[in-house]
């Protein structure tokens, strides 16, 4: 019997988000995730479990804990942030992998508690945004690393924003272009400023050598990156489809399976940071706000 083939019993937590439905219809597949069954579905809103129950024929959990130290696996999905640290809490201590989507959390103290705790347990993580792995997104970054395009002048990048007060405003979608970003440059940016107007969100990342343009475009369905180079441009609209929801979810079933942690925490929390200082900066009229960074934390 092939490895990926051995049973593995996971719990999808958070389920009101379109991750939940499209992680079951990978499953759904069978092949190479023939062995992952899922035990159990949660969300406050319980209609959202229902429903996919009645698709996909998984059990409805009562409370979010209920399968605590039963399975082999955490997927963490829903859409406020704030949430994510309490749902994951009552299975860390089983040290089982997780998968915990975007953002990882809203507050930097949820973050360095998470991670603290998935050390001390043995826990491996994956997750945050799936655009890490657009195929645009990983070309960029080897462009920038390569100096491809000379030395970095400057950088850009455009993703949309959704701001809705119900799953944590900024923070609901804002991972995703902080997560372009630091995959492209590097993840510990010096400082950020940032403003708003029409509605949009428009930051400043001081990366030292350069500034990095961020533009959080509310409702937008654009995502866009550039390195602005010495010797020519070098730009990038990034697809957002199919494939990078599949490798994120392979990357969770790596770690079920025996894998590697890929991402350190401190690397996997830094985006927590960086939204944190860019609300930070909005709330101060666009001051200019020094980046914080969890210290003597490893992956």
């Amino acid at each position: 019997m092939s490895k990926t083939a051995e049973k593995k019993r996971i719990v999808i937590l958070g389920c009101e988000n379109s991750h939940a439905r499209t992680f079951l219809g990978f499953m759904a597949e069978g092949g190479r995730y023939a062995g992952i069954e899922v035990a159990g579905v949660y969300s406050r809103d319980r209609s959202a479990a229902e429903k996919l129950s009645e698709q996909f024929g998984v059990p409805v959990m009562d409370t979010c804990g209920e399968l605590a130290g039963r399975v082999d696996g955490v997927i963490v999905t829903a859409r406020h942030g704030g949430d994510h640290l309490g749902f994951a809490a009552p299975y860390l201590s089983s040290g089982v992998p997780l998968f915990m989507d975007k953002p990882i959390t809203v507050s930097t103290g949820d973050a360095e508690k998470l991670v603290s705790e998935c050390a001390r347990y043995g826990v491996r993580v994956t997750g945050g945004s799936c655009c890490v792995h657009c195929e645009e997104v990983r070309r960029l970054k080897k462009a920038a690393l390569g100096q491809a395009a000379g030395r970095t002048l400057s950088g850009s990048v455009r993703a949309p924003l959704n701001s809705d007060a119900r799953y944590g405003g900024f923070f609901f979608y804002a991972q995703h272009l902080i997560e372009i970003m630091m995959e492209i440059f590097g993840r510990y940016p010096a400082a950020v400023s940032a403003e708003t107007a029409g509605g949009n969100v428009f930051a400043v990342f001081d990366y030292g050598d350069f500034p990095v343009f961020a533009s959080f475009i509310e409702g937008g369905s654009i995502y866009r990156a550039e390195i602005s180079g010495e010797r020519e441009v070098l730009a990038e609209n990034i697809r957002v489809y199919e494939p990078c929801f599949r490798a994120e979810f392979d990357a969770f079933a790596d770690l079920l399976y025996g894998g590697g942690q890929k991402t350190s925490f401190e690397d996997l929390i830094a985006p927590v940071y960086a939204m944190n200082a860019v609300s930070e900066s909005l709330s101060g009229s666009g001051v200019k706000v020094a980046l914080g960074r969890p210290l003597g934390l490893k992956g």
